[in-house]
């Protein structure tokens, strides 16, 4: 599989050595100081797109127009998403998007979606995100927690939106954090006047993210639409028994 690069900080470099190590091939890595340069994809099979929320739906878009399926990771851009995902209906495209790729993340997911399908019949619990990442990421909240706001929305019925801040009686609240090197932390707590009920992930490094990330790149050659993890995790692929 040749693989271009679009973006190529951190996780750029871990891709690329997931991808050479699966035997895959790297034949373009951009990166902002040759982005205005070109973007010219023809040589590639897939494109794994980790880059700067401004340019996200640009280079989705550009993609889709070269006819190479593009994969994307970039978090920070989310008043952009339907349009990449109109474009990609439209122009019979191929695009990936996860706010996260780790397999033990997307676990995670799962345990936060069934974990508040449960605590909405508990009222007396108020719940609360807490994320904490390294000082480079440039998004706050980051594109993991909004997913876990998001599913907890979805299940619990007194809760109405999230904000950054503090939990009110119908607002979920989001704390995030930024120090040091830190990869990720996410967690998930809940707490009455009795007991505290905590769910945590933590991600050891960035290896996960770009192993998920290489994997659906292999998994999507050859399809169309739009798809997500849970497309992914859930196809005989895979076979993972979520419940």
């Amino acid at each position: 599989m040749n693989i271009a690069l679009v973006g190529y900080g951190k996780m750029g470099k871990e891709i690329e050595k997931v991808a050479i190590g699966r035997e895959h091939s790297i034949v373009d890595r951009i990166s902002a100081t040759n982005r205005g340069k070109h973007l010219n994809l023809h040589d590639a099979d897939i494109a794994i797109e980790f880059s700067h929320p401004g340019a996200t739906l640009q280079n989705i878009t550009t993609c889709i127009d070269q006819k190479i399926p593009v994969v994307c990771g970039t978090t920070g851009w989310v008043k952009d998403f339907d349009a990449a995902v109109d474009y990609c209906k439209n122009h019979n495209g191929t695009f990936f998007y996860a706010s996260n790729f780790s397999p033990g993340v997307n676990m995670f997911f799962k345990l936060n979606r069934a974990l508040a399908k449960i605590m909405t019949r508990f009222t007396d619990y108020s719940v609360h995100i807490e994320e904490v990442h390294h000082v480079h990421k440039k998004d706050s909240p980051s594109g993991t927690a909004i997913t876990l706001a998001e599913a907890i929305l979805q299940n619990i019925n007194r809760l109405d939106k999230w904000q950054v801040g503090n939990s009110t009686n119908n607002i979920l609240g989001i704390h995030s954090e930024r120090t040091g090197e830190v990869p990720g932390i996410h967690k998930i707590r809940y707490e009455n006047d009795t007991d505290i009920i905590t769910i945590r992930h933590d991600a050891k490094n960035r290896k996960g993210f770009a192993v998920g990330a290489v994997m659906v790149s292999e998994w999507i050659i050859g399809k169309s639409g739009y798809f997500t993890m849970d497309d992914y995790l859930n196809s005989d692929h895979l076979k993972f028994a979520f419940y």
